[in-house]
């Protein structure tokens, strides 16, 4: 896999991504809870600003992935990304703080052209034997950075401080432009000039109709995106009420989970040409759900850290298995648009979740919200029993569906 340029060259541009946006992640995270004393409406509103445009802009993003050259898109959203970063660390070094929440849209909303664009250069330039081997690869590298990220982040705030934390993450996207100007041309298609937009997307919403297993996978994204929401802004309170410890220990909670996600996406890249995806990912979510729940009872440090482990370990199966299913179940000219039609699902649903934590916290417990995420985690693992208990769906099946969305009208 490491052979192809494509692929090579993805990853490093992928690493500085990821170590910006680590380090940004934990400086406002660090910042916010500094200056609001904890208050966790606007801890979780940073999660808010950071999902809510993968909502609204998947979509969109997708369908334009799938029209504009792919190298193009992506180095342009990294130099307007940095552009937005400097704009806003100019603005909080002038007192507004409440300035770095645009940061975090606008590129979470930029990453939505950029990423589709990716998997569209992995669809055209990597073979399909290879392509679960190398989303193990891209999960494994998310692992790593949830070992050192948080790590690096919190050092990089408490020494430097929160301008330094910001303008580190604007200095890695414009690293990560460059290079990606070592990718080869992009290749013409004049075809898709010619196309209209508004009817690619009703293309894209058809495609997806018509395939059972893309249609299973939404419905197990919309279920596991409100499990993941609900939970997401109150890992820091998992720290602080149930262990009793700083709101620097979450660091380290963090880091047991991406030691364990890095094990964990070793063996899959092992198990990856042995297990159906299907089968990888309702075996994550099924670990999920006692992971969550065992996390949200737990008063104790080393069983929070040893479900943390659990959750860990079997993360990779959930991220590999639904990339998976998503590309071996769509052709290259639908990639962008069957992502940004499933992506909203999850991210819609996530973002739903995060809006009302720290309501539902209010209202009934810690250990009750992290139950019914728990819970939410299995019914999306029953969701994908029809395709564990069937065949594939084979490529001529993709293709009608193809069919059936260009014909329609």
């Amino acid at each position: 896999m490491f052979k192809n340029a494509f692929v090579r060259t993805i990853i490093l541009s992928n690493v500085l991504l990821q170590l910006g946006v680590w380090v940004r992640n934990f400086a406002i995270l660090l910042y916010v809870t500094d200056i609001t004393n904890n208050n966790p409406k606007f801890v979780s509103l940073i999660s808010v600003a950071e999902f809510t445009p993968i909502f609204l802009f998947a979509i969109i993003g997708g369908t334009f992935a799938d029209r504009w050259k792919p190298k193009r898109t992506m180095i342009v959203c990294d130099l307007l990304s940095a552009l937005s970063v400097f704009a806003v660390l100019l603005v909080v070094m002038y007192g507004s703080w409440q300035a770095l929440f645009f940061a975090t849209l606008v590129s979470a909303i930029l990453s939505q052209f950029s990423q589709p664009s990716a998997l569209k250069l992995f669809k055209q330039h990597v073979p399909e034997e290879q392509l679960q081997g190398v989303m193990a690869m891209f999960q494994t590298l998310m692992a790593i950075f949830m070992v050192f990220g948080p790590i690096l982040g919190t050092y990089v705030y408490q020494h430097y401080g929160l301008e330094i934390s910001i303008a580190v993450m604007g200095v890695c996207f414009i690293a990560s432009a460059a290079v990606l100007t070592s990718l080869p041309a992009d290749q013409e298609n004049p075809s898709k000039a010619e196309r209209n937009f508004t009817q690619e997307l009703k293309d894209g919403l058809r495609y997806v109709w018509n395939s059972r297993a893309l249609k299973t996978l939404g419905g197990t994204f919309a279920v596991s995106g409100f499990a993941v929401g609900i939970i997401q802004p109150l890992a820091l309170f998992i720290a602080i009420e149930n262990l009793g410890q700083d709101k620097l220990f979450l660091q380290w909670l963090l880091a047991a989970n991406g030691t364990a996600m890095l094990v964990g996406g070793g063996f899959v890249m092992a198990l990856s040409k042995k297990m159906q995806p299907q089968t990888l990912l309702a075996a994550g979510l099924i670990a999920s759900t006692v992971g969550t729940i065992g996390i949200g009872l737990s008063t104790s440090v080393p069983l929070t850290i040893g479900f943390e482990v659990l959750t860990g370990l079997f993360y990779p199966c959930i991220m590999i298995g639904i990339n998976t299913m998503m590309m071996k179940n769509t052709e290259a000219a639908f990639i962008g648009r069957v992502g940004g039609v499933l992506t909203p699902m999850f991210m819609g649903f996530m973002v739903i979740g995060m809006s009302a934590a720290g309501v539902l916290k209010a209202e009934f417990s810690l250990q009750a919200v992290y139950a019914g995420s728990g819970i939410l985690f299995f019914f999306g693992a029953l969701l994908l029993l029809p395709l564990m208990l069937r065949h594939p769906e084979s490529p001529r099946e993709s293709q009608g569906a193809a069919a059936v969305a260009d014909s329609a009208d």
